[in-house]
């Protein structure tokens, strides 16, 4: 039997987005490029997230680009005289796609539809579909067994070349992909040839040269250029600055690049001439304090293209959600993307508890299970990991204190009581952003560091949570309403060990708590696996997951944010076992871009890829009953202003 129910999580980042494509005109001399001499187009309708573009070469000005529109990251293209853009549909059933390509009438894109036949690699693969026929079968490029990203064609569309992983395993880069470039021929993409070691991003200056882009060993990102006949490759952009995600031009002369430079925070689109070794700004003189990713020429090279955020004023998108849907790849299975963090059902599922982006925002929020309506429990941002009380409507057991922080700082479990009235209150839905009279209590001691992570037995009586008060960070349960005495009564240790235990989540039937554990190997602070015990402590098991056959496998794993269906037969969480799917270093920062969401069944059988993108998915939570659309408040969305508030990838560093 499959999964059922309905399930919410986070994605990083992404609501912030608000993506749409935009070009811009050049002028025959850059250095005339101004905001007087030079205005954006924008193609895309500012309907949810549009990005990774390019101009099409059978219509003028029609670009084909990613969209998140869907549910899903699915292709589309704008048509002449059409206000909305039209879907393209591959023909086949992903809920992952990436960087299309329309030339000669063959759309070439990256798709995620075929499982690889082992765990730890990515599901990306390159594929063409003919477009000047009503059926036409997908084709895949990519052979089986290989990670084929970021796809270029040729000037002539006779060749493709990708960044590829190659037919290994991931070995769990994220950052700085070990990718190499690889050529092969549109018709007979068996013959692939390997002409860089180490880079991404691979853009065609006609068919002959390549340009790709890779950290320097100064540290820097660079473009370098290649002979595709052979011969090294040789470094193009100076350092000083990054340079990354390269276009060429298709007349030779230059190559767009999105730059960082020290001292500004934005990243912006610049051309470089390759003549001359001079930058041209472009964005930055538009709109200096807006990013703007991954440049595109047109067919004649007189128009550069990228994506960024709208602007808040812009036509379109202008809000985030409180929920979204998003499209789940099983049938009885709903899935809904929340705006916050940790979010939990109240008893009914009338309503669902969640905390803030743990920074600049309240801590402890109620929201209406159909996105309608929302209040605020706590102000104060650093509170996170938030159980509803399973026996009490009125109730919210959650930590409060600073995330990721040593054993021996002070983070508490809170017990928040409120009267569940009030939330039915007119007067108190004002705005959808109205303050709740609450009562807390700390049910940790302020000298017994870090406690955190709580779960509710199902009865309500006892919480499971985690804390660092030996030394260590393992699990401990307590009374849910008296909490830990004076004397370490209403307290009882659950797990023991030089290593971590976290992330508890206690079963709806009582009989099992699950967690994430790195017990296997206390020296990998990185390693987690899936695990089990009662509650009295006994019967502790590992979780051996379908298709981690092998110590190796088992060692590579990396599990979190663990939460059991309602029937307590299945358990969701998040884990690597995907790798990841795009270049990282293309977009807005993600912490974890390989963490997708996952579900098996308790003994490990069953899984089922549920997420598949480019985005750190997780804290996610299950209840039964299929939540109908229709019972969503979306068809005007209701949530917070969308203001394009989003960190560029924190690693990424101009300090060198």
């Amino acid at each position: 039997m499959e999964p059922e129910g309905t399930i919410l999580f986070t994605s990083v980042g992404l609501p912030y987005f608000g993506f749409d494509i935009f070009s811009v005109s050049l002028p025959p001399n850059p250095s005339d490029i101004s905001t007087q001499s030079i205005s954006e187009t924008r193609h895309t309708d500012g309907v949810s997230v549009n990005f990774n573009a390019g101009f099409t070469d059978d219509e003028t000005g029609s670009v084909v680009f990613v969209s998140e529109r869907s549910g899903s990251s699915q292709l589309y293209r704008t048509r002449s005289g059409k206000s909305e853009p039209e879907r393209i549909f591959t023909g086949v059933n992903s809920i992952f796609h990436d960087r299309p390509t329309i030339k000669n009438q063959r759309l070439y894109f990256v798709s995620a539809h075929e499982k690889p036949s082992e765990p730890y690699k990515s599901w990306a693969a390159v594929y063409e579909a003919r477009l000047d026929r009503e059926e036409s079968r997908v084709v895949r490029l990519t052979p089986f067994g290989t990670v084929d990203l970021s796809p270029a064609v040729s000037q002539s569309g006779e060749l493709i070349a990708v960044s590829s992983h190659g037919s290994g395993r991931w070995k769990g880069d994220f950052r700085e992909l070990e990718t190499e470039i690889v050529v092969f021929p549109a018709a007979d993409p068996t013959k692939r040839r390997v002409v860089v070691g180490l880079g991404g991003w691979p853009t065609w200056q006609g068919d002959s040269v390549l340009f790709f882009h890779r950290k320097a060993e100064d540290g820097w990102w660079s473009v370098y250029r290649c002979d595709v006949s052979g011969g090294p490759a040789t470094r193009v952009t100076p350092p000083g600055v990054h340079a990354l995600t390269p276009a060429a031009s298709h007349d030779g002369r230059w190559i767009a690049v999105a730059t960082r430079r020290k001292g500004r925070p934005h990243r912006h689109i610049e051309l470089f001439d390759l003549k001359t070794e001079q930058f041209y700004p472009v964005t930055e003189k538009l709109n200096p304090n807006l990013h703007h990713y991954n440049p595109f020429f047109s067919g004649d090279s007189d128009r550069l293209g990228y994506h960024r955020f709208r602007g808040e004023s812009a036509k379109g998108d202008s809000v985030v959600p409180h929920l979204l849907p998003v499209y789940s790849p099983v049938k009885n299975l709903r899935m809904l993307r929340v705006h916050g963090t940790f979010p939990s059902f109240s008893p009914d599922g009338g309503f669902i508890a969640i905390n803030g982006n743990l920074t600049d925002n309240a801590g402890l929020m109620i929201l209406k299970s159909d996105g309608s309506k929302r209040w605020i429990l706590m102000d104060q941002p650093l509170i996170f990991a938030t159980a509803w009380s399973p026996a009490e409507s009125g109730v919210i057991f959650t930590s409060v204190g600073p995330i990721f922080e040593s054993v021996k700082s002070t983070v508490q479990i809170a017990r928040v009581s409120f009267n569940i009235s009030d939330l039915e209150d007119s007067k108190a839905l004002t705005n959808g952003k109205s303050k709740i009279t609450v009562s807390t209590k700390l049910l940790t001691r302020t000298d017994k560091g870090n406690n955190a992570f709580p779960s509710c037995s199902p009865d309500g009586k006892k919480i499971v949570f985690r804390s660092g008060r030996s030394g260590y960070k393992n699990l401990y349960i307590v009374d849910s309403v008296n909490g830990e005495g004076e004397n370490g009564e209403g307290i009882f240790r659950l797990t023991e060990g030089d290593w971590i235990d976290t992330m508890p989540n206690w079963s709806p039937d009582g009989e099992l708590i699950a967690f994430s554990s790195n017990r296997h190997n206390p020296a990998n602070a990185d390693g987690f696996g899936l695990y089990l015990v009662r509650p009295d402590g006994t019967g502790l098991r590992r979780v051996h997951i379908e298709g981690q056959d092998t110590d190796a496998d088992l060692a590579k794993e990396r599990i979190n944010h663990v939460c059991f269906s309602p029937d307590s037969k299945w358990l969701l969480f998040t884990a690597n076992f995907g790798a990841v799917m795009a270049e990282t270093i293309s977009g807005p920062n993600q912490f974890q871009p390989y963490g997708d969401l996952y579900a098996c069944r308790v003994d490990g059988s069953g899984l089922v890829r549920l997420t598949c993108n480019q985005y750190e998915n997780g804290t996610p939570t299950w209840k039964s009953g299929v939540v109908s659309l229709e019972e969503l408040s979306l068809a005007e969305p209701i949530g917070d202003k969308l203001r394009g508030q989003f960190d560029e990838p924190l690693w990424l560093s101009c300090d060198i």
